[in-house]
Order: C-alpha cells, then sequence, then structure tokens
C-alpha cells in the first residue's frame, strides 16, 4: 500500500492514495499506521479519496474527500492542518492546480488557496457555546467543525505534561504574548499533545477576540511547538488559516 508523509507546523499525517474508495480503513489499521515504534508514526491518517466515491454526504463543487482519522482509529470532523498538507498534496501530484481550490470534509466544504510559501484555509465561521470546565477552569468554547476549549494561562512553558480531564475535547492552552500575538499548547482528542493544531489555533484568536474585546479582522501569529500560524477572525465571522505545508517523504507499506 503507497502512503506518503506530510507535515504542517510539524502536525504530521501519513497521506493515503485511495483515489476510488476502494481502501477498508480500519481503526486498526490507522492506529499501526500512526504508531511512532512499530509503524510509520503520525498524529493521524489522510485518505486522499474523489468525493464521489468517497461513500459521505454529497459535496457539490469539491473534487476531493479529505477522510481524517486520528491516530486512536477515531474519524473526526476536521483537521485544519491536514487540509492544508492535503491541499499541497493535490498541487504537488498535479490532481488539482495551484490557487483556488474546494475540499469536502466532515466539516463542510472548504475554500483553499494554494501557494509556493503557505496553505490557506477558509475554515467558515466559529460558534462559540457556554463555557466548558476543564481541569475546574471555566474555559471558552469555540466549535471550528471540531470542538475546542481554550484555556488562558500565564505561561505554556510553565504546564509541564498536559493531562486534561476532558479527552472528549481538544484543549487549547494559551498565553498572550503581545498585541495579537499568542503562544500555544494544544492536547487534541484521540490523539494527545501534539506539536500544532490548525482548528486550535483558529479556536485560541476567537477566544481571545471575545475576551478582549478586539474587534474582528486583526491578524494573528499563533506560536506553536512546531512553528507559527496565522490567523484572522473577519468581519464575515469566518476564520482564516495560514501556515506552512509540506509532504517530506513516500514509501510502500508492507
Amino acid at each position: 500500500m503507497r502512503f506518503l508523509k506530510g507535515h504542517g507546523t510539524e502536525n504530521d499525517f501519513v497521506l493515503l492514495p485511495d483515489h476510488d474508495g476502494m481502501l477498508d480503513l480500519t481503526a486498526d489499521l490507522v492506529r499501526r499506521l500512526c504508531d511512532r515504534r512499530a509503524g510509520i508514526g503520525a498524529d493521524g491518517v489522510l485518505r486522499v479519496v474523489r468525493t464521489a466515491a468517497c461513500g459521505e454526504a454529497d459535496h457539490p463543487g469539491a473534487e476531493w474527500f479529505m477522510d481524517y482519522r486520528n491516530a486512536d482509529g477515531s474519524v473526526a470532523e476536521m483537521c485544519g492542518n491536514g487540509v492544508r498538507v492535503y491541499a499541497r498534496h493535490l498541487v504537488d501530484t498535479g490532481l488539482a492546480p495551484a490557487g483556488q481550490l474546494l475540499l469536502a470534509t466532515r466539516g463542510g466544504v472548504k475554500d483553499v488557496t494554494v501557494t509556493d510559501d503557505a496553505v490557506t484555509v477558509d475554515m467558515g465561521p466559529a460558534a462559540v457555546g457556554d463555557p466548558v470546565t476543564v481541569d475546574g477552569v471555566a474555559g471558552t468554547f469555540v466549535d471550528m467543525g471540531n470542538p475546542h476549549v481554550v484555556l488562558p494561562v500565564p505561561s505554556v512553558a510553565a504546564l509541564g505534561v498536559l493531562s486534561p480531564d476532558r479527552t472528549d475535547l481538544n484543549v487549547e492552552y494559551i498565553e498572550v504574548v503581545g498585541p495579537h500575538h499568542l503562544r500555544m499548547r494544544v492536547h487534541e482528542r484521540g490523539v494527545g499533545e501534539t506539536r500544532s493544531c490548525g482548528t486550535g489555533a483558529c479556536a485560541a484568536v476567537v477566544a481571545t477576540a471575545l475576551r478582549t474585546g478586539e474587534p474582528r479582522g486583526a491578524a494573528y501569529d499563533v506560536d506553536v511547538p512546531g512553528g507559527r500560524l496565522q490567523v484572522t477572525w473577519r468581519a464575515d465571522g469566518n476564520v482564516l488559516l495560514t501556515g506552512p505545508a509540506v509532504v517530506v517523504y513516500e514509501g510502500e507499506w508492507l
């Protein structure tokens, strides 16, 4: 079975080309692929499949569907870094032209722009819910196609090992470095702590803007252990995510 390996700010993925939807992608296979000692190693799996063959709901206008699975084998709605890596793969292999394209996900169809240096995704609107308590602290709930709780902290470096008592949610710990500049660590549902989380960065910016009263439209830098992402919560309510995405090697799973 052919695979590729890619990452966006070191949030890494195994990509499985399955254009016609013939692969039986079981939870056990996902876990074995993502195992960092006995497998390839990754935070998740991206199955590259045509929308017409994906077996999911119809997504008009989007030729390709991102079938994303967490490292524990669970099915996930959305992954901001994964969308960027998926789009980079399509462009690099000639399956889609550079520039603007539509990608279908379980979190809806995403408008993606691919350039030489970065990939930008219109993540759609953020949905803010009632506060959610994690480890005794009330955090801001933000749905970016997948559920997040954002917790402000004085220093992310001082946190030690992340082990929140809510493993059914993605939990972001954010430190305000300066105006429109955040530092973030994240514990992802079904994975654990990762080097980056694109939807988490979006949720962090939305939560911060709400807490500080910052008007929409400002571009934020979000520093994660794996690099830097740029996030803008636009006046129309949609959130833009920009960052690097690379495919680093390919191989054969025996």
